[in-house]
């Protein structure tokens, strides 16, 4: 079975609980505090991928740091769920799967907008209302600056890429002068 399909599976059976629990936000944010540990700190990642480890210590340790770490009881299970299941690499997946079907069942679509320059809070909040109206769905907008851009704005909505930077814009007339 691919990771994909492995951290998708997962990721389903999560979200599908927290609804239940109504609990969507909070598991996710605890779960991305377990990704970055693990991310962040490679001599627990290497010992907890390690397959000559026994997994009842692996389990003891990730009951340890997750008690360190204060998280709720459903996500301790979850982490000890996957830790006992040698799922625990796919932590890092299983967050950005969860994030993007939680926002898909609250109708949040995430934006990433770059500009050359750090935009005001009212122009960040016209480029969010005329994303929501153009989209129809609720819109979490981060910015971002991008110096090399050298002016205009970058936006990245849905997994779709919207350029109208003058950096781009002068690649093309340069790729178009190049053509003739």
């Amino acid at each position: 079975m691919s990771s994909s399909a492995i951290s998708k599976r997962y990721a389903t059976a999560l979200v599908e609980l927290a609804t239940e629990q109504k609990l969507v936000e909070q598991y996710g944010a605890e779960l991305g505090e377990v990704s970055a540990v693990l991310a962040r700190e490679d001599a627990l990642r290497l010992l907890m991928e390690s397959p000559t480890l026994d997994v009842d210590k692996k389990k003891a340790i990730m009951a340890d740091i997750v008690n360190k770490m204060e998280l709720s009881e459903g996500i301790k299970k979850f982490v000890g769920l996957l830790t006992v299941k040698d799922r625990i690499q796919y932590v890092g997946q299983i967050h950005t799967d969860y994030t993007a079907f939680a926002d898909e069942i609250s109708g949040i679509v995430r934006a990433n907008v770059t500009s050359a320059t750090k935009l005001t809070k009212a122009q960040a909040d016209s480029i969010q209302k005329g994303l929501e109206a153009q989209s129809g769905k609720k819109i979490d907008l981060q910015t971002k600056v991008d110096s090399t851009l050298l002016g205009g704005l970058k936006a990245e909505v849905g997994g779709k890429v919207f350029d109208g930077s003058i950096k781009t814009q002068l690649q093309r007339i340069e790729d178009t002068l190049k053509k003739g």
